[in-house]
């Protein structure tokens, strides 16, 4: 069963996606990402000397900040901040620049929907602007069910107040890049088909997951393929753009 959308997509595509990098001078890195009307700046400082209290000083340390629109940080924005953290440090080098701190800066700039998801994606594509060591690249989509059973991705704003369930899930931008040809586990532990990170709200049955599971990894291509072309392109300044 299909739904209809007000943005008259159908329930696998995305929204305009556009990203443009190298746009804060003082930043060591910096990009500006857009999916549809949803807007985020994000900014990489360091790596500076020292890490943060109770941070392991033989590993480099990522400190994430969360800056909302409006108002003060709350507790939606620590978890962003959390899980933010852990998707950065999963595919961060942290042994390249031991004993150091990377802060990255979060601002909102506008929220339409699927904000997490973006967040993670202008984070990502600011680090390789920044010149930070990654393991992998990755790409941040949102899946949402509806109470008659559908899946859609990326949602607006008001799609996402009217879903039952939704699940944040991060993806490598090429399952090849973590997986040794021939390998299923990196670091002797099994990589759950590429999968970064995954966060659920709401109910929602494990076949329903699954198939969030099996749409999300296919939209995951197209933002893949739009984070290289971007990544490729010479001017780090320069505005690339997809439909």
């Amino acid at each position: 069963m299909e739904i209809d959308r007000a943005d008259g997509r159908t329930p696998n595509q995305l929204r305009p996606l556009a990203c443009s990098r190298g746009i804060l001078n003082r930043a060591h890195g910096s990009a500006n990402w857009s999916q549809g009307e949803t807007k985020v700046l994000a900014a990489v400082y360091g790596p500076k000397a020292g890490t943060k209290k109770n941070e392991n000083p033989e590993k480099a340390c990522i400190e994430v900040i969360w800056k909302p629109k409006t108002g003060q940080i709350g507790k939606p924005e620590k978890e962003y901040e959390m899980i933010l953290k852990r998707t950065l440090q999963s595919i961060c080098l942290l042994t390249v620049n031991p004993n150091t701190t990377t802060s990255v800066i979060v601002q909102v700039i506008n929220d339409d929907g699927a904000l997490l998801p973006c967040a993670i994606n202008a984070a990502c594509a600011a680090l390789v602007d920044a010149g930070i060591p990654l393991k992998n690249l990755a790409v941040a989509i949102c899946c949402c069910l509806t109470h008659s059973g559908c899946v859609i991705l990326d949602p607006n704003k008001l799609e996402e107040q009217k879903m039952k369930a939704f699940v944040y899930l991060v993806f490598p931008n090429s399952i090849l890049s973590v997986l040794p040809e021939g390998s299923s586990q990196v670091g002797g532990e099994p990589v759950e088909h590429g999968i970064i990170t995954s966060v659920t709200h709401g109910v929602m049955s494990v076949d329903d997951y699954l198939h969030c599971l099996q749409r999300g990894r296919a939209a995951s291509a197209k933002l893949s393929d739009f984070l290289r072309r971007n990544l490729q392109s010479h001017s780090p300044g320069d505005l690339s753009k997809a439909g």
